[in-house]
């Protein structure tokens, strides 16, 4: 099924830029756009320049005190102490200059692909460059400055007074976005991550649940390191299905990360491109079958941008767009146009090779998730 779309996207999104060093890197969303350019399934009537977010809009969820603290960092005023106070000049996030507007510019971009939807300018809007979900009220951590999924949440709740279902698949637990709505029954947040036992947040665990009247709206699935296709498609499917049956929301939102991919440097899952494309697939049976169509989907994490993400970020955009991934070869003048700047070998197929890699405790590790999914389950059955 073919459905109108919207591809947010300008040249500010490359701005919000820490270093030549970081493995953050928006470069990976231009790679994206000139990929599904390339291949044909991107037209310029299909973007949509992103605006700036105002300071109140931010302050529908970031405090004051630390969006006047952004400011004075992108102007290098700020002290070493105030710094620390606010998360910021760490490794995972340095302070760059020009940081208030760069990350100004993301929050805008998710912004304008809600009021696009919302607005009925289009039924689906992806934008490529937020996703920037471990942003907390007054602190910034894990490369996130300002949060623009929760600010994009938070302006649904007063703008429109829609039911939020947020989904979560980066390999890294979506924390800030989970705690900015961790006591309200209008928004349900579903992360499938990565177990924090490894990896960074370190939290996400199945019996955070929410609190208050919130109790009962949150849910995880903290899967084991080497989680490989099979297991992290069967807990994904199950679980998206029940929580959307449980929920019943007015809109959704995810945040699709591409570093659960088994070449990703930052991470231990073993997805393939398989699970990317079968990923926003369920969303997008989910936004048709309970949301009018209404979805927004956002980027997130990603660091193998050559090989990895043009690929997992493209197929989303293939299925939002015409309801199917692509198959086949990569066009040649993508190839062509990358390849020197690229530090290692570009794919030539949208898909990956059967088995990229191996995992011996495959068996164990599928058992471990399965017997996760069904504590989730019970649970979900239990409130409802």
């Amino acid at each position: 099924m073919k459905c109108s779309a919207a591809f947010v996207f300008s040249e500010n999104t490359l701005n919000y830029h820490f270093n030549k060093d970081h493995p953050f890197n928006q470069k990976r969303v231009l790679l994206t756009k000139e990929l599904l350019e390339a291949t044909g399934q991107l037209s310029a009537e299909a973007v949509l320049a992103p605006r700036i977010a105002t300071e109140d809009e931010l302050a529908l969820f970031h405090d004051v005190a630390y969006i006047q603290a952004i400011k004075k960092a992108s102007k290098s005023q700020l002290t070493e102490s105030e710094a620390t106070q606010f998360g910021l000049g760490t490794e995972d996030t340095p302070i760059f200059p020009n940081m208030h507007e760069a990350a100004s510019y993301v929050v805008g971009g998710t912004l304008t692909a809600v009021d696009a939807v919302m607005e009925e300018q289009t039924m689906h809007a992806l934008h490529l460059g937020g996703g920037l979900h471990h942003g907390f009220k007054r602190k910034a951590a894990g490369f996130c400055i300002y949060n623009d999924g929760a600010v994009a949440i938070k302006y649904l709740r007063e703008k429109y007074d829609l039911k939020v279902l947020y989904v979560d698949t980066d390999a890294h637990h979506g924390d800030g976005v989970q705690w900015a709505f961790y006591d309200d029954p209008n928004v349900c947040t579903l992360s499938i991550h990565e177990t924090g036992r490894y990896l960074f947040p370190g939290t996400g665990n199945v019996n955070e649940r929410g609190l208050k009247q919130g109790h009962g709206y949150t849910f995880n699935l903290p899967l084991d390191a080497f989680t490989e296709d099979d297991s992290f498609i069967s807990v994904y499917d199950s679980a998206i299905k029940e929580v959307a049956d449980f929920f019943k929301p007015d809109i959704i939102i995810t945040q699709n990360g591409a570093d659960a991919h088994c070449y990703d440097p930052l991470t231990h899952l073993c997805s393939t491109m398989r699970s990317f494309e079968y990923i926003p697939k369920i969303a997008h049976e989910i936004a048709h079958e309970y949301c009018g169509g209404r979805w927004i989907a956002l980027g997130g994490g990603g660091y193998d941008i050559w090989r990895v993400v043009p690929r997992a970020w493209g197929q989303l955009w293939n299925i939002m767009y015409e309801g199917s991934a692509l198959t086949g070869k990569i066009p040649t003048t993508w190839l062509k146009q990358w390849e020197k700047e690229a530090p290692t070998s570009l794919p030539a197929y949208w898909q990956d090779e059967k088995e990229i890699v191996s995992i011996p405790r495959r068996a164990e590790i599928t058992e471990k998730n399965e017997k996760l999914l069904q504590s989730m389950l019970k649970y979900t059955k239990k409130i409802m």
